[in-house]
């Protein structure tokens, strides 16, 4: 009990949501074919969060995100607002291009870094990280795994996915800079780094993401002064692990190699680089036992909640009708759901419960579990990836100011997708 005690209390979540899940179906309440089901859905993901964690801590530990982060802002040429729209195409890019997951979690590092580049606190960043890996992932299958499934369900090509999905995709990044721009960026709200009363903003004071007290300044301008360029103390391992990230995007974009077997390479290649160059970072902490425990806790929890009414649930909220009311409730309760929840399941929860004609509806019930899962650290596998890459850099973001503001933005971003959705059929 005391060691329960002194864990994090996700942790203590992750453990619970495992043995709950376990008991379900130890005692018959999830039966062994659903939980076997469930397992092999998730059989590929549980190796690629293992190992691209691993690739991100070393990938950090030899500085290839600080140089990264430097370029940024220097590219920003010391224009906070055109820093801001520099690190929002850079976060959308690489989630279309790639995946929400991977910007979660080689993103996040970056612009942690940056923010004691440029004098302002890390969260105005993390948030642009965040809330972009959600929202901007729309457009293309590879940009969320969710896409995919839609995808297959209503047999549309990468192309023809995107020329569906444009439109809700531009609502949704305009309505993202808005938010972002409004709660965290705008003059006032990103600040230097400063734990007010309230404990709204909170900045580390040591670790990769701390910022240097001479990077600080009041938030009274525009503009800050462009950092130095900045050389790696190992350049041995900062090339071998910029090698190892480059080879990752590249094959998963290039070669179409499953994620798991690319970060698993990618990891490899990092590991081996530390191993010769400095062993002290190889150590059993790297591996993300948090997610580990917590996704198939998840996913056994909400398959017996399915077996046990969800189904019937789902059909009854999202409704049969296929005209606009109809997007809008199956965009409402995926959302809604995929924040007390997570999104993967309830979109696979959700789909069977769509009518099979009704395409249009499950897009977008896909803009409500894609858009949506912006309020809790939980709703999305991309949020759990950032909130673990947050904490690895000592950087607390407060769940009352993440789940605030989140609720605004995932209501107005689903809103106007669905409704960009709705006026492009």
């Amino acid at each position: 009990m005391r060691v329960l005690l002194r864990l994090h209390v996700l942790d203590r979540v992750a453990i619970g949501l495992l043995a709950t899940g376990l008991l379900c179906v130890a005692t018959g309440l999830l039966p062994t074919g659903s939980a076997s089901d469930a397992m092999t859905r998730i059989a590929p993901l549980l190796p690629f969060l293992g190992t691209v964690i691993v690739l991100a801590e070393l990938t950090s530990r030899a500085e290839v995100f600080d140089v990264l982060a430097v370029r940024v802002a220097r590219a920003g040429r010391g224009s906070y607002p055109l820093l801001f729209l520099l690190c929002v195409a850079f976060a959308s890019v690489t989630t279309i291009a790639l995946n929400l997951d991977t910007t979660a979690v080689l993103l996040t590092p970056v612009m942690l870094a940056l923010a004691s580049r440029v004098g302002i606190a890390p969260v105005p960043l993390a948030m642009t990280t965040v809330w972009l890996a959600n929202t901007a992932s729309l457009l293309l299958p590879v940009s969320n795994l969710t896409n995919l499934l839609a995808a297959n369900r209503v047999a549309l090509s990468p192309l023809g996915l995107a020329g569906r999905m444009w439109a809700p995709q531009l609502a949704a990044l305009v309505v993202t800079m808005a938010c972002l721009w409004l709660f965290f960026w705008r003059r006032g709200r990103r600040g230097g780094p400063v734990v007010d009363e309230s404990g709204l903003i909170a900045v580390p004071v040591s670790g990769p993401g701390a910022a240097r007290a001479a990077d600080v300044r009041p938030d009274t301008a525009d503009r800050y002064v462009p950092p130095a360029v900045h050389r790696p103390a190992d350049p041995v391992l900062f090339r071998a692990c910029a090698f190892a990230c480059a080879g990752f995007l590249i094959a998963i974009l290039v070669a179409d190699v499953p994620l798991w077997i690319a970060s698993a390479t990618a990891a490899l290649v990092a590991v081996a680089a530390f191993a010769v160059r400095d062993r002290s970072a190889i150590r059993l902490s790297l591996v993300p036992w948090r997610l580990l425990v917590m996704v198939p806790g998840m996913f056994l929890v909400v398959e017996t909640v399915d077996a046990h009414g969800l189904h019937d649930l789902l059909a009854s909220a999202i409704g049969h009708h296929g005209g606009t009311p109809g997007l809008f409730r199956a965009a409402a309760v995926g959302g809604g759901l995929s924040n007390v929840l997570n999104n993967l399941p309830v979109y696979l929860a959700g789909e069977a419960a769509v009518p099979v004609a009704n395409h249009d509806q499950l897009l977008a019930l896909l803009v409500g579990t894609n858009a949506g899962p912006v309020i809790t650290p939980w709703a999305s596998l991309a949020t759990l990836l950032w909130y673990e890459r947050c904490q690895a850099h000592g950087v607390r973001v407060p769940v009352a100011r993440l789940m605030g503001t989140g609720a605004v933005l995932a209501t107005a971003a689903v809103i106007a997708a669905v409704g960009a959705l709705a006026l492009t059929r």
